[in-house]
C-alpha cells in the first residue's frame, strides 16, 4: 500500500503540480524551462540531461518527436522551438546555440547506439574477406615480430582467444568485438601490447607496508610464493565490449559522452571509451589479486559497478583526453 501512495504521488507532482510550478517559474522570471536550463546550468552533461528530460517531459508534441529528429533537421528543429515558445532569435541568439548543442548531443546518442547495436547484431564471417583482414591485423598488431603459421592455428591462444579459430569466440558481441580489440591493438599498440604480456605473464602487485603488518612470517611467506593469476586478452576484451555495450544502451555512457563530445557522439568516442576501460580493467585486476580465473565475475562486477558509480557524477568524463599508455601500470 505504501509502495502506491508513494506512486501516485509521483504521478500526481509530475502530473500536475510540476506543471504548475513550471507555469509560476516562468511567469516570475519570463523565461521558460529550456530558457532556464540553459542560462542558469553549464555546458556538458548537466545541461543535456536536463534538457533531455525537459523536452521528453513536455506536453509538446514538437518538444518531445525533438529528441529523435534526424541529423539534418535539428537546424530547423530549434527555429521550431523558438517559434513555438514565443523567443526572438535575434534577442535570444545563446540560446539558440545551446539547445542545437545539447539536440546534437541527445540525437547523437541516440544514433550510436544503433551502430553500436548494428555491429554487435553482424555475425563474424570466414568466408567475408574483410572479416578475415580485420582479424588477421589483430594479430599483426598485437604480436608484430611474430608471424602467425596459418589461418587456422592453436598461436591465437597466445592472445586470449580459446581456441584455433577466433571466429567462435565472437558470437556474443558480433564484429563489435573484433572492432574493438582491433582499435585498441592500433591506435595504442604501446598499451595493448603491455596489456597482453602482463595477461600472459602476470606479477603480483605490491604489498604495502600496511598490508605487510597484517601477515604472519608464514602468510608473508607464502604470499610470496603466491603465482599471479592472469587473464585471456581477447576474451576479456570481449567481455569488456559487452559491459561498454551495456553502458551505452542503458545510458549510463551519458554523463561521459556529453562531458566529452561537444557535439554528436561517434563510434571512435565508444572506442576509445573501450580502450579506456580495458586499461582500466587490467589495473583493477592487479590490485585485486585474484585467488584464480574462477574470480573473474566477481572482478569483472565490482569493476561494472564502479564505474557506474563513477558515472553518476554529473561532471564525470572517463577519458577526456584519451592516451591509454599514459599511467599504465608496469608490472
Amino acid at each position: 500500500f505504501d509502495r502506491m501512495f508513494i506512486q501516485v504521488c509521483l504521478y500526481f507532482y509530475c502530473t500536475f503540480l510540476w506543471r504548475c510550478l513550471k507555469f509560476v517559474m516562468r511567469k516570475l522570471t519570463g523565461r521558460c524551462e529550456l530558457q532556464r536550463i540553459c542560462y542558469n546550468t553549464k555546458p556538458g552533461a548537466s545541461r543535456t540531461m536536463k534538457i533531455e528530460t525537459s523536452l521528453r517531459g513536455s506536453k509538446s508534441k514538437l518538444l518531445q518527436t525533438s529528441v529523435s529528429v534526424h541529423l539534418d533537421a535539428i537546424e530547423k528543429t530549434i527555429e521550431d522551438i523558438m517559434e513555438l515558445k514565443k523567443i526572438n532569435p535575434d534577442i535570444n541568439p545563446q540560446l539558440g546555440i545551446s539547445l542545437q548543442a545539447c539536440l546534437l548531443q541527445i540525437v547523437g546518442y541516440r544514433n550510436l547506439i544503433a551502430d553500436v547495436e548494428k555491429l554487435r547484431r553482424e555475425p563474424y564471417d570466414s568466408d567475408n574477406p574483410q572479416h578475415e583482414e580485420m582479424l588477421l591485423k589483430l594479430w599483426k598488431f598485437l604480436k608484430p615480430d611474430t608471424p602467425l603459421a596459418s589461418r587456422i592455428s592453436k598461436q591465437w591462444c597466445e592472445i586470449g582467444f580459446q581456441g584455433d579459430d577466433p571466429k567462435t569466440d565472437f558470437r556474443g558481441m558480433g564484429l563489435l568485438g573484433l572492432y574493438n580489440l582491433q582499435y585498441f591493438a592500433e591506435r595504442d599498440a604501446t598499451a595493448a601490447q603491455q596489456v597482453l604480456s602482463d595477461s600472459l605473464h602476470p606479477k603480483c602487485r605490491d604489498i604495502t607496508k600496511e598490508e605487510i603488518s597484517k601477515f604472519s612470517k608464514a602468510e608473508w611467506q607464502q604470499k610470496r610464493m603466491d603465482k599471479a593469476i592472469g587473464y585471456s586478452f581477447a576474451i576479456v576484451g570481449i567481455n569488456i565490449t559487452d559491459l561498454a555495450y551495456n553502458l551505452l544502451v542503458s545510458g549510463a555512457l551519458k554523463t561521459h559522452f556529453y562531458n566529452i563530445a561537444p557535439e554528436a557522439p561517434t563510434l571512435s568516442h565508444f572506442q576509445q571509451t573501450f580502450c579506456y576501460l580495458m586499461h582500466e580493467f587490467h589495473k583493477f585486476w592487479i590490485e585485486e589479486d585474484p585467488m584464480d580465473i574462477m574470480e573473474f565475475n566477481r572482478v569483472r562486477e565490482k569493476f561494472r559497478k564502479r564505474i557506474i558509480k563513477q558515472l553518476q557524477n554529473p561532471d564525470m568524463a572517463l577519458c577526456p583526453h584519451f592516451a591509454a599508455s599514459e599511467g599504465l601500470i608496469n608490472i
